[in-house]
C-alpha cells in the first residue's frame, strides 16, 4: 500500500483496515484519505471480502481527528477542499456495498468521530472517548459531522455535543444511540469479528440491497421510501442468492451464498 499509515489484514471473508500512526493518535491526513479511498475501491472489487472492519493502532486512539498541523496551513479555499475530500471518502464508506464495522478502540474525536459515523455499525471499547471539539479551535465539523450526528442522535443532542465541544464516554455514546455496543477493550476485536461473522455467511446481494433501502430511504418521505423498498424487494428476486436461499429453506438445508 502506498500509505504506511494504513494497514490491511485479510482473514477469509473479512478485511481489517487499521489506521496506523499511533504517535499522532492516528490523525487523518490528506494522504491517508487518498490511500483509504484507493483501498476501498480495491476491497469493493475483491469478491472474497464480505465485511470490512476499521480500527486504530495503539492503545489510545481509534482516530483522534484531523491533522491539526495541516489545518494550521489552510486558508478558506484549502479548508473547503480538505472538507470535500474527507466527505467524499466517508460517503464512499457509507455507500460501500458491503457492511463496514468501526471497532473504536480509543479516542474518536472530530474527524475520527465523523469517520466512524460513516460506518454501518459502531462497536466501542469501554475506554473509548467521543467528541466533536472543533468549536474549541474556532471551526466547525467539516467532514459532514453536523449532518450525520443529528441524524443519528437527534438535532438537540447533536447541537449540545457540537456547541460544547465536550468529550463523552463510550457508555454515553451507547445511551444516546451513537454506538451499537460497548465491550471491554480486551475483547473489542473479538466482538467485531463475531459481529462480522454473523454477516459473512448471509447473502451479500441481499445485504447490499438492505443497506441501500435503509440509507437511501431515510432521505425520502415514508411513502416514497416504502415504494423504493418494494422496488428493491422485487430486484432481489432476480438474484441467484434469492433462488438459493428459498430453495435451501424448502429443502431444509443451509444456504450456500
Amino acid at each position: 500500500m502506498s500509505e504506511k499509515n494504513l494497514l490491511l489484514e485479510k482473514d477469509g471473508a473479512l478485511a481489517i483496515v487499521t489506521f496506523n500512526n499511533p504517535k499522532a493518535l492516528n490523525a487523518l491526513t490528506v494522504d491517508t484519505f487518498k490511500a483509504l479511498e484507493a483501498l476501498l475501491v480495491d476491497l469493493e472489487q475483491d469478491v472474497e471480502v464480505r465485511v470490512v472492519i476499521l480500527t486504530g493502532a495503539g492503545e489510545k486512539a481509534f482516530v483522534a481527528g484531523g491533522d491539526i498541523s495541516h489545518l494550521a496551513t489552510l486558508d478558506a479555499e484549502g479548508a473547503r477542499a480538505f472538507a470535500l475530500q474527507a466527505q467524499s471518502v466517508i460517503a464512499r464508506i457509507e455507500a460501500f456495498p458491503k457492511p463496514v464495522i468501526a471497532a473504536i478502540n480509543g479516542y474518536a474525536l472530530g474527524g475520527g468521530c465523523e469517520l466512524s459515523m460513516g460506518c454501518d455499525i459502531r462497536i466501542a471499547a469501554d475506554t473509548a472517548v467521543f467528541g466533536q471539539p472543533e468549536v474549541k479551535l474556532g471551526i466547525l465539523p467539516g467532514f459532514a459531522g453536523t449532518q450525520r450526528l443529528s441524524r443519528l442522535v437527534g438535532k438537540g443532542r447533536a447541537k449540545e455535543i457540537i456547541f460544547t465541544g465536550e468529550m463523552f464516554s463510550a457508555e454515553e455514546a451507547y445511551r444516546i444511540g451513537l454506538v451499537n455496543k460497548v465491550v471491554p477493550k480486551a475483547s473489542l476485536m473479538d466482538e467485531a469479528r463475531a459481529m462480522a461473522g454473523k454477516m459473512t455467511d448471509k447473502s451479500a446481494s441481499a445485504i447490499k440491497l438492505c443497506k441501500e433501502a435503509i440509507d437511501n430511504g431515510l432521505e425520502m418521505d415514508f411513502a416514497r421510501g416504502a415504494r423504493y423498498e418494494a422496488d428493491l424487494f422485487g430486484l432481489s428476486f432476480t438474484t441467484a442468492d434469492c433462488k438459493e436461499g428459498i430453495s435451501a429453506f424448502l429443502e431444509k438445508r443451509p444456504a450456500k451464498f
